[in-house]
């Protein structure tokens, strides 16, 4: 685009005082008023906002105006690239917020999954913030281990003239806390690199403080980014939601309903493993086989009286959740996680209630994970009675967050609708019996027809062979097989030619072989090659791969 031209003043610019200008009076007057008010800055984002609209435009003026509008931004010295390094989807959640959130500050931005970046590459960066998720006992997630073991590598380059940011998302509850946060920091550091700012480690509760560290981020990086600028027509594309995704997120699930809950382990089995059929109508939500479902839950509303019981609670109290004053009931109901108890609440009750055996084992770190990992809530605040106020108890407990789970069919075979299979967590005898807070809220309490919120979670890195001639492996013992039930359907209905060998197991054959029918019609059909079982745990030692596909 053309350098831009001044105006400082009411009066008709010099440059258009012999054109015919195409406004009426009353136009030109209002344009003319506006223009005064702008700085020169501002003049020059206005005279490029127009002209991307004028191009935009078909030849006929009575065009209606094309919504994919040119926006100005500052050509900047750099640009600024998001990696995610995401396991379950939070990472990647996080690395799009912040994408948008540039990209409405006008900041030059490109994602990346930490899978498709080649480490070399930061050499010729200027900024970057790394979004990094820590997965099993301080392990990189999958689509990032390739990156984290280049940047310890004598391959990884130089880093002097590198910028930036790491947001590290992790779980309290676990020893190597944010430890692929705190890893890629300390990497980019040794190589010469320079943190534009401090490095924040996010707990399970991250959303909050993840979005003030990206505001703050983002103004540094816009900052930086702006010096020596010239306007610059950046096409933006319509809607600013990447191209296959749904508009329904964690943040913006969708609302929608239970068709089947249908128990499917025998009479006799110690376990109670479901399948689901939830309607997702006509959302537009589309997954692929691999992907996960994201379930919003409620609590057990006799599970939440039991609580305010034991802390001496009636629970009318009021309580402030976001802004919005509840009552604490529907604040342990709705907000909050009663059932899973953590190392924190544990160490916090301990404090508050003078309790010797919970102060003994807050002293010895790994007894403290073990017993916070197999104890429930209302179990931790029975070890001594202590009466609480509202603020003290809402103050122990973590935010309530969603259930992942495989989904367990491909939209190919089910059209709108998304299977799960769910094993119901339940532990304990008689009436001390504990359930888990989804799986029981989608076998117990959720009601045929139902509402629940849900949403879909891309895992692009459990995905089918492209080439459906290449053979399929699948290992999925219990539950684990819900994956392969979409994979099934989905080579069923693709016509692929590759073979398919499934190995499943469970604790007996007559009651635990999930999906028995299904797998046995696969079979006859022929999708199936082979199907082989194993009681119990399955054991890779115990199946024998003696048959060459």
């Amino acid at each position: 685009m053309s350098s831009q031209k001044k105006v400082s003043s009411n009066t008709t610019p010099p440059e258009l005082a012999g054109l015919a200008s195409p406004l009426n009076d009353q136009q030109f007057g209002q344009l003319q008023q506006t223009v005064s008010e702008l700085s020169p800055q501002q003049i020059a984002w206005v005279s490029g906002y127009f002209w991307g609209l004028a191009n935009s435009q078909p030849a006929a003026a009575s065009a209606p105006i094309n919504q994919a509008a040119a926006a100005v931004a500052a050509k900047p010295a750099g640009k600024l690239s998001i990696i995610f390094a995401s396991q379950t989807g939070n990472a990647k959640g996080v690395a799009e917020a912040l994408e948008q959130e540039a990209k409405q500050q006008g900041i030059e931005v490109q994602l990346f999954d930490a899978s498709d970046y080649k480490g070399k590459n930061l050499a010729k960066e200027t900024h970057v913030i790394v979004v990094a998720s820590t997965n099993g006992e301080g392990e990189a997630p999958d689509n990032a281990i390739e990156l984290h073991e280049f940047l310890q590598s004598k391959k990884a380059p130089k880093l002097p003239n590198l910028q930036y940011g790491v947001i590290g998302l992790g779980d309290s509850s676990y020893e190597f806390f944010c430890q692929t946060g705190k890893d890629f920091d300390e990497y980019l550091s040794k190589l010469g690199a320079t943190s534009f700012i401090d490095r924040i480690d996010c707990d399970v509760d991250y959303e909050a403080p993840a979005a003030e560290w990206r505001a703050n981020a983002l103004a540094k990086v816009k900052e930086a980014l702006s010096a020596g600028n010239e306007a610059e027509v950046v096409q933006l594309p319509v809607g600013q939601a990447a191209a296959g995704h749904s508009q329904y997120t964690k943040q913006n699930p969708y609302t929608a309903t239970l068709l089947t809950s249908q128990k499917i382990t025998g009479r006799d089995s110690g376990k109670d493993v479901r399948h689901i059929e939830i309607d997702l109508d006509e959302s537009g939500i589309t997954y692929q086989p691999g992907d996960a479902l994201g379930v919003w839950f409620e609590n057990s509303s006799d599970l939440a009286n039991a609580i305010l019981a034991k802390v001496g609670l009636s629970g009318v109290e009021s309580v402030e959740v976001d802004g919005e004053s509840l009552s604490v009931h529907s604040a342990l109901v709705s907000k909050y996680e009663i059932t899973a108890s953590n190392p924190q609440l544990v160490e916090k009750f301990s404090v508050l209630s003078g309790s010797k055996k919970l102060q003994k084992l807050v002293e010895e770190k790994d007894k403290l994970r073990e017993y916070a990992g197999n104890t429930q809530v209302i179990d931790v605040l029975s070890e001594k009675k202590t009466k609480l106020s509202a603020e003290e108890l809402v103050g122990l407990l973590r935010r309530l967050t969603p259930r992942l789970y495989s989904i367990a069919s491909s939209q190919t075979e089910v059209d709108e609708e998304v299977h799960l299979t769910v094993g119901v967590v339940e532990y304990g005898q008689g009436e001390e019996k504990r359930f888990g807070g989804a799986s029981s809220f989608l076998s117990h309490r959720l009601e045929e027809g139902g509402e629940v919120k849900v949403f879909v979670e891309n895992n692009n890195n459990f995905k089918l062979p492209e080439d459906d001639n290449t053979p399929v492996i699948m290992i999925g013992p219990g539950t684990g097989i819900a994956p392969f039930r979409s994979f099934i359907q989905e080579r069923d209905n693709r016509d692929a030619e590759g073979k398919n060998w499934l190995f499943f197991g469970d604790r007996t054959f007559t009651q635990d072989f999930l999906y028995q029918v299904e797998w046995q019609k696969y079979l006859k059909q022929g999708i199936l090659d082979r199907l082989m079982w194993h009681s119990a745990a399955i054991s890779m030692k115990k199946f024998t791969f003696n048959t060459a596909f």
